[in-house]
């Protein structure tokens, strides 16, 4: 028997998202209590943050269909990579090792000279990549990823948008609002 109801195809569908490095993210925030949805106190997710809201979005745990072993996942285009913001002193104290397996053949290279090398595409790569299973389903999952140092890319046409705007941080209004109360005349 079988446990899939419906019609399924369109679930596995891929669609494409759009998620800028310098726009604050309402709900990656990390004030607390929240602060209303167009406060200046919010400010863009920090790099783990990012990440691992990519990294959900590139394996489709976000979808109702979501199996550990089916790549269900979706294309994800990050942009203005080259100001990614991390808290502390992680840019410079954070490392990044490899190896080629021959004695003391091992290199090390901080995130600020990763950075400048190869741009801060690469070093959202290497977070998304280590927040993503390791498993046969990895590197198909990380080609899904597009990264590009500004704002400028290829898939300009390819991102789902709404209304012919991208939804890109657009928010719903604020929650605690509260409507005015209607008045009713007995006559």
């Amino acid at each position: 028997m079988s446990q899939t109801i419906g019609i399924t195809k369109l679930a596995y569908s891929r669609t494409w998202h759009h998620v800028s490095c310098t726009t604050p993210h309402h709900s990656l925030s990390t004030i607390r209590p929240v602060p209303a949805l167009n406060s200046p106190e919010i400010e863009p997710p920090s790099l783990g943050r990012l990440a691992s809201r990519i990294a959900i979005l590139l394996m489709g745990k976000h979808k109702p269909i979501w199996d550990p072993s089916t790549d269900c996942g979706d294309y994800v285009v990050v942009t203005n990579c080259s100001q990614l913001r991390t808290t502390g002193n992680k840019r410079w104290q954070k490392m990044y090792y490899r190896h080629n397996t021959r004695p003391g053949s091992l290199k090390a290279v901080s995130m600020d000279e990763l950075m400048g090398k190869l741009g801060g595409a690469e070093v959202l790569r290497k977070a998304v990549s280590g927040m993503l299973p390791k498993n046969r389903l990895r590197d198909d999952r990380l080609s899904r990823l597009k990264a590009f140092e500004g704002d400028a890319h290829p898939y300009k046409d390819n991102i789902v948008k709404f209304n012919g705007k991208s939804q890109i941080a657009q928010w719903p209004p604020a929650v605690g609002k509260k409507k005015p109360a209607k008045t009713t005349a007995k006559a």
